[in-house]
C-alpha cells in the first residue's frame, strides 16, 4: 500500500491520540544485533502482540524488512528516506512526524486511541519527544549488540506499573515489563 491509497484526514482534523514506544530493551540498553533480536523471549512476543494489536505501528525499514512480513492485524507504518520503498501491507511516509500523523488517521478508523512505536533505535530516538509512555520490557541480561535504546530523559516519565517475567521454556531470559507514563501534559 502506498500513502495515496489510504484516505488521510487534514492534520488539523486529526485529534492528538496516545503515542506509546514499546521496545525489549536490555540492561546495557541493547535493542538489536545484525539486523534482529539478541535473545529469544517468548512471553515478551506474547506481550507485544496483546499490545499492539489492531492498532497502528510506526517503524523504521529496517525494522519492517527484520520481520519478513508485516505484522498481521496491525496497521504497518513505516518511515525511511528511501522514496522509492514499497511494501505490500505497509504505508510508507519519509518524515516521522507524516507517518504520526496518518498513523493517527489509521486509529481513529479503527476506534484505536493509540498510536505504537516500535522501533528501532533511530525511529525511538525521533519519537522520544512524542511519546506519551514508554512500555519497556526490560530484559534481565546485558547482551551484545549494535542498536540501542535512547537515553530516557530525566524526570520526565514516571513509572506507573510494573510486572516480573520469570523466564518460560521459550524464554532466554527473565524480564521486567514497565510502564512509564510522560509527567507533563500534553
Amino acid at each position: 500500500m502506498t500513502t495515496s491509497e489510504t484516505t488521510i484526514p487534514p492534520s488539523e482534523t486529526v485529534p492528538r491520540l496516545r503515542v506509546s514506544l514499546i521496545a525489549a530493551v536490555a540492561r546495557n540498553g541493547v535493542i538489536g544485533r545484525d539486523g534482529g533480536l539478541p535473545w529469544r523471549l517468548k512471553s515478551d512476543m506474547a506481550h507485544f502482540k496483546a499490545a499492539t494489536i489492531g492498532k497502528p505501528c510506526v517503524m523504521g525499514r529496517k525494522t519492517f524488512q527484520s520481520l519478513k512480513k508485516p505484522l498481521p492485524d496491525r496497521m504497518n507504518v513505516v518511515i525511511t528516506r528511501d522514496l522509492h520503498f514499497f511494501a505490500a501491507g505497509a504505508w510508507a511516509f519519509a518524515t516521522l512526524e507524516s507517518g504520526l500523523k496518518a498513523a493517527a488517521a489509521m486509529a481513529i478508523k479503527a476506534d484505536q486511541s493509540e498510536v505504537c512505536v516500535i522501533g528501532g533505535g533511530e525511529i525511538y530516538a525521533a519519537a522520544m519527544a512524542y511519546a506519551d509512555a514508554l512500555i519497556l520490557t526490560e530484559v534481565q541480561a546485558d547482551a551484545a549488540g549494535d542498536i540501542f535504546f535512547p537515553q530516557i530523559p530525566a524526570n520526565s516519565f514516571i513509572e506507573t506499573s510494573r510486572r516480573d517475567v520469570p523466564a518460560g521454556p521459550q524464554d532466554d531470559h527473565a524480564c521486567i515489563i514497565r510502564v512509564l507514563e510522560r509527567r507533563d501534559a500534553r
